[in-house]
């Protein structure tokens, strides 16, 4: 076998499996403790990355790594409207994994923490005035359910 043959059948191979879904990654996504409370305080809404900052107390560098992170994993979404960064939960393609994220969002909505996250995050939202580091910025979204 020649080496570019070799080379093309290397490469053909590699693209198979980066469209394969990452198990692995998808359960390291879950078990980050930061991870577990942005997916719960998205739930169905869309929320820009600056109300993650002013809930969890952190600053925007860590929280758009963890982000990236659930990006990568097919367990969130962006979308970018001029200096701000949306994020809402997306359904990964792999049915089990679909399947484990509805039931880990389902575990959370019941843990105390996380509804003490949620509260505070209704609580910001419905504030006739937005605390000032968060002045400007969209408010969370309520998402229509997909048909």
């Amino acid at each position: 076998m020649s080496r570019r043959m070799c080379c093309v059948i290397m490469t053909s191979v590699m693209r198979k499996e980066k469209a394969a879904f990452d198990r692995e990654m998808f359960f390291r996504a879950l078990a980050d403790k930061t991870r577990l409370r942005i997916i719960n305080l998205i739930g169905d809404q869309e929320v820009c990355v600056c109300f993650f900052v002013e809930i969890l107390k952190t600053n925007q560098p860590k929280i758009s790594r963890h982000l990236a992170y659930l990006r990568r994993a097919g367990i969130v979404a962006s979308r970018r409207e001029g200096i701000w960064m949306h994020y809402r939960l997306s359904t990964p393609k792999d049915e089990n994994a679909a399947r484990v994220l509805k039931e880990v969002r389902d575990w959370l909505v019941a843990d105390p923490v996380m509804q003490q996250d949620r509260n505070s995050l209704a609580k910001i939202c419905c504030a006739p005035v937005l605390p000032v580091q968060l002045q400007g910025s969209p408010k969370p979204v309520t998402l229509q359910p997909r048909t």
